[in-house]
């Protein structure tokens, strides 16, 4: 398979610009911050137009969402301190490929439950946002190298 192309094509899908507010961007991916402020919760998302599977990347580009998968991941870990670092990818809701990163810690507003078809307790203003953003970004600095 070729190495899918990172296009102009690509549109982020509405429920998730919706739902999050845009961190920076990876080589490969879109780095996207969810609004719901019970948990400090990310997305990836890959900025190939048409791709809903992981099994869908060419090898490379499998690489490069893992390693900016792994960086997001080591950043959380230094930022938030989670007893648990849930990643996943689901798309039963919204298709377009992304991948969740939510730091769980005891007593969080699903502890310990998955996060997943929650409503938010509460939802991140401009300030909460900008802090979780800024918070996690200094934790970043070793990470790929941003396209902004």
């Amino acid at each position: 398979m070729a190495t899918n192309e990172i296009t102009e094509e690509f549109r982020l899908d509405a429920r998730l610009a919706q739902d999050t507010v845009h961190v920076t961007e990876f080589p490969c991916c879109r780095l996207l911050l969810i609004r719901n402020a019970d948990y400090p919760w990310f997305i990836l998302v890959p900025r190939l137009a048409g791709v809903t599977e992981l099994h869908h990347l060419s090898a490379p580009d499998l690489a490069r969402l893992m390693e900016e998968s792994r960086v997001l991941a080591t950043a959380m870990e230094a930022a938030f301190a989670p007893r648990a670092l849930n990643v996943a990818k689901l798309g039963n809701v919204v298709s377009q490929l992304h991948l969740h990163h939510v730091a769980r810690v005891p007593g969080d507003a699903a502890w310990p439950g998955p996060v997943w078809g929650r409503p938010a307790g509460a939802l991140h203003d401009h300030a909460s946002a900008k802090a979780m953003i800024a918070r996690l970004l200094g934790h970043m600095a070793a990470g790929p190298e941003t396209a902004e």
